[in-house]
């Protein structure tokens, strides 16, 4: 007999994908692998897709991902499909961040209609530091928290965040650089978790790569993932979204629409008395690294897309 089962991938390692299915109060993990047409490049299967399972009741092990159902989204980094909530999680110092890489991932949960949430991890290492980041993304309308696994600051307050966020069956993911601390954290906020750590590199100041896979976490109402860390130069060698989607991804920006001088304005090389926005910045109604990440994202898609 053949039945048809629905449930969703929680974990995928060397072509073998562990598929939760929820039956009623009941839940039944299989671990399996997809039919062959399922491996094509324009088909991969991702972490966070709702599959649909083919079980032969009359064959050991006859359990196969037949098919995977539309996606909402779908990401290149982290790889995930169906995110409802993306948390871009920064450290206050050690390591110091980037914020371009903080804004290029809320640019790409923007695009996707995926709720970006900023985390400031080590705020007991440096206090003035996750104070600043937290006021550029309060400013933009972005929700912000500032925490501290140590310390235990802010974890209530992003616990009792998640729990409404993460409901309904939702998906939220943790993503950010090598060393910001993602599984430290979730260790914090979930301690079952019991997720592998480990320190940064006092050479380099860089983050060693202990997450290596993309997991989803069943909270029981909703599913958390931790995501593999990356470094900057892993971040640019992906095409994210259009040139010409590149201003919707920036809230902040949407208020200036129409009221540069020229309506091609790209809001990248024209000076303050032609371009609104660099007006904005210049009066501190931008923030200046907000915008400064925006012009390099803009100079980056251009030439990769080859725009004259």
């Amino acid at each position: 007999m053949i039945l048809t089962k629905e449930g969703k991938v929680v974990k995928g390692l060397g072509g073998l994908y562990e598929v939760r299915v929820h039956e009623g109060e009941n839940i039944e993990k299989y671990s399996v692998r997809a039919k062959g047409s399922l491996h094509r490049d324009e088909e991969k299967l991702l972490v966070g897709d709702n599959v649909l399972l083919s079980v032969d009741t009359d064959i050991p092990d006859g359990v196969v991902i037949s098919e995977i159902l539309p996606r909402r989204n779908s990401l290149i980094r982290p790889s995930m499909a169906n995110l409802d909530t993306l948390f871009v999680v920064l450290a206050a110092k050690k390591p110091s961040p980037v914020l371009e890489t903080a804004d290029k991932l809320i640019a790409i949960a923007e695009y996707n209609s995926i709720a970006p949430v900023v985390v400031i991890t080590k705020g007991d290492i440096d206090a003035s530091a996750a104070n600043e980041y937290a006021r550029i993304y309060e400013r933009v309308g972005i929700p912000t928290f500032v925490t501290s696994s140590q310390s235990g600051e802010g974890i209530a307050e992003l616990s009792e965040y998640i729990a409404g966020v993460v409901k309904d069956g939702a998906t939220a993911a943790f993503s950010g650089a090598s060393g910001v601390g993602k599984s430290t954290l979730m260790n914090a906020l979930f301690p079952s978790l019991s997720l592998a750590t480990a320190d940064i590199s006092h050479k380099i100041e860089r983050g060693r790569h202990t997450t290596r896979h993309v997991e989803l976490f069943d909270l029981g109402t909703g599913f958390l993932a931790d995501t593999p860390g990356f470094s900057l130069i892993d971040f640019e060698r992906f095409d994210f979204f259009s040139l010409d989607s590149l201003e919707s991804t920036f809230r902040e920006l949407s208020r200036y629409r129409g009221k540069c001088r020229y309506s091609d304005c790209s809001h990248v090389g024209e000076s303050s008395a032609e371009c609104a926005v660099a007006r904005a910045a210049e009066c501190g109604d931008i923030e200046q690294t907000r915008l400064e990440s925006y012009r390099s994202i803009y100079k980056t898609l251009k030439s990769k897309n080859n725009y004259t």
